[in-house]
């Protein structure tokens, strides 16, 4: 027996020593986030299990996009893991900048990740990057407000709906507004938002033959509505509110309705951090009638940049941090209601998930998100609230910028959309396209 329990002790002992040995300190750089604060929360368990420690670079997501995207293309290292999403991922990918995940082990089981999520962090069939969490866009909003208001929302309201009951449910003296919308400049922040609304209005970011579409009675008709929208029924300062900040607002009740992210559902219902939990319903993002919905498709996902000298323990981390066992973790210590939602086709077949009251909208909406198709006319690019073309990012900063000060009464929409135009086709023309 004494030998036996010597030779365990051994046996522990040297591969303890083995792990420690190859130990690694992994940095990794990702936005600020709930579902990723909570991550942050739960690594100990990544740490236990590996011996691999882990320094987070936690920023604001224009901050992050601004810092990774300079790091790879420099190739600067900083980082050994970047949070990105669909934009970056096929185009880096094919551009060399990203480890392939194409050797992931079996129990990762990657063919239970949803096909959308699967086909836009992938570049010619190789995945590039692991969905942490997979989205779409809904209307949440406050079923008592539209109660007081005598209104029903409908499963799949029009945007002409969602106006009248947001100027009906504002109380600005209460401060209570009807409506809360991304405002804060940045391509994944105001400029997301209005482009996947615009597709809903026949509005497109380039025709056929690339040339920008600013000057259509599509976009002025768009961002007249928005701007209209937030001026009678929105928040004060809605220029400088992105998603954080309307989360914030709508769990404060503050919001009657906030047109966003599916994956804000479990901290608007959380009673933890939201004063209205019990008072939140769900609706699909609207239309105007034309055929194509406001709700976008997006991952916030996980990569590795080509040249760190910590592969392996990068791809230790995405494992855990992406994989099955990791929901079952969350659900542990957080509950269902809290796992990362959007990414695993199982999660959803889940019966302990199937009642959470987001479940079903949120998969409705991410099926229903036609990354392919977008718009109502025709167009020669992929993605719904972004084009993917490298050049994007930079010209859609800069139209966030305009549209951001229409918001804010510093020009008019007419004014902005001009400028837009104009700076486009610049930009489009000297990439020549």
């Amino acid at each position: 027996m004494y030998l036996k329990s010597a030779l365990r002790a051994a046996t522990a002992l040297t591969v303890f020593a083995s792990t420690a040995a190859f130990a690694d300190t992994i940095t990794i750089a990702t936005v600020n986030n709930g579902d990723m604060i909570r991550m942050q929360g739960l690594t100990e368990d990544f740490t236990a299990k590996t011996g691999h420690e882990v320094e987070w670079v936690t920023l604001e997501e224009n901050v992050l996009r601004q810092r990774v995207t300079t790091d790879i293309s420099a190739k600067g290292g900083q980082f050994d893991i970047m949070t990105i999403g669909m934009y970056e991922t096929p185009i880096w990918g094919k551009n060399g900048w990203l480890v392939p995940l194409n050797d992931l082990p079996a129990d990762y089981d990657v063919d239970d990740i949803l096909p959308a999520m699967r086909g836009g962090l992938s570049h010619d069939g190789t995945l590039f990057a692991a969905p942490f969490y997979g989205e779409s866009s809904m209307i949440m909003y406050r079923t008592d407000l539209m109660e007081k208001a005598g209104l029903e929302m409908p499963a799949a309201p029009t945007w002409d709906f969602v106006a009248d009951a947001a100027r009906q449910m504002t109380d600005k003296d209460n401060e209570t507004y009807g409506i809360c919308l991304r405002g804060k400049a940045g391509w994944g922040e105001n400029a997301a938002f209005i482009t996947a609304m615009s597709n809903s209005f026949g509005a497109r970011w380039f025709d056929e033959n690339w040339a920008p579409q600013f000057d259509s009675e599509a976009w002025s008709n768009t961002l007249n509505f928005y701007i209209n929208l937030l001026n009678d029924a929105g928040p004060p300062g809605a220029s400088n509110n992105g998603f954080n900040e309307n989360l914030s607002l709508f769990q404060q009740g503050k919001c009657g309705m906030w047109i966003d992210a599916t994956v804000a559902a479990s901290f608007v219902t959380n009673p933890n951090d939201s004063t209205v939990a019990d008072k939140v319903g769900f609706a699909l993002a609207p239309d105007t009638g034309l055929g194509k919905r406001s709700n976008w498709l997006w991952a916030w996902a996980l990569a590795i940049p080509a040249g760190t000298q910590k592969e392996a323990a990068a791809k230790e981390f995405i494992h855990w941090a992406t994989s099955k066992d990791y929901i079952e973790l969350v659900a542990e210590n957080e509950g269902w209601a809290n796992v990362p939602p959007g990414a695993r086709i199982s999660l959803y077949e889940n019966a302990n998930y199937k009642d959470i009251p987001f479940a079903k909208m949120t998969l409705e909406s991410i099926l229903s998100a036609d990354p392919n198709n977008p718009t109502v006319d025709p167009v020669p690019y992929v993605g719904i609230q972004f084009a993917a073309i490298p050049e994007f990012a930079g010209i859609a900063t800069q139209v966030g910028q305009e549209f951001s000060a229409a918001l804010a009464g510093q020009q008019t929409a007419e004014e902005a959309l001009a400028k837009a135009q104009a700076l486009t086709a610049d930009e489009m023309e000297a990439a020549g396209y």
